[in-house]
């Protein structure tokens, strides 16, 4: 089961982020029973059955919160929330210029790559 949504995260950053545009070394990997992207060998995304999380810097978080294009990220029912984190709304992941918006935030944020300290100010 978890196959499959390795496959998925790793097709959602191979068309959000092109390999040539990529600064930050990309990685996806098993994650419990989904995936997660790693960023310089930081997680930052998620894909598990409870949606797409992304890590956040709290501004950017709460703004979607309020926005309700996102919700916080808890693995079960009765756990802890990941305070760090959100899972995106369906209309963002399914949206290819959305998504690739936030991926490349997160990934970002979780390398400590400030814009203009990437390669040409691009992923």
């Amino acid at each position: 089961m978890a196959e499959q949504y390795l496959e998925r995260l790793s097709a959602a950053v191979d068309e959000a982020i092109p390999r040539s545009r990529r600064g930050a070394k990309l990685e996806c990997k098993h994650f419990f029973s989904g995936a997660a992207l790693y960023a310089d060998g930081k997680i930052c995304a998620s894909l598990t059955p409870v949606g797409f999380a992304i890590k956040l810097p709290e501004t950017l978080r709460a703004a979607l919160l309020k926005e309700r294009r996102a919700r916080h990220l808890r693995y079960f029912a009765n756990g802890p929330v990941k305070k760090e984190y959100v899972i995106l709304a369906r209309a963002i992941v399914d949206d290819p210029v959305e998504l690739r918006r936030w991926l490349t935030t997160s990934i970002r944020y979780v390398a400590g790559r400030p814009r203009s300290r990437l390669r040409g100010g691009r992923w």
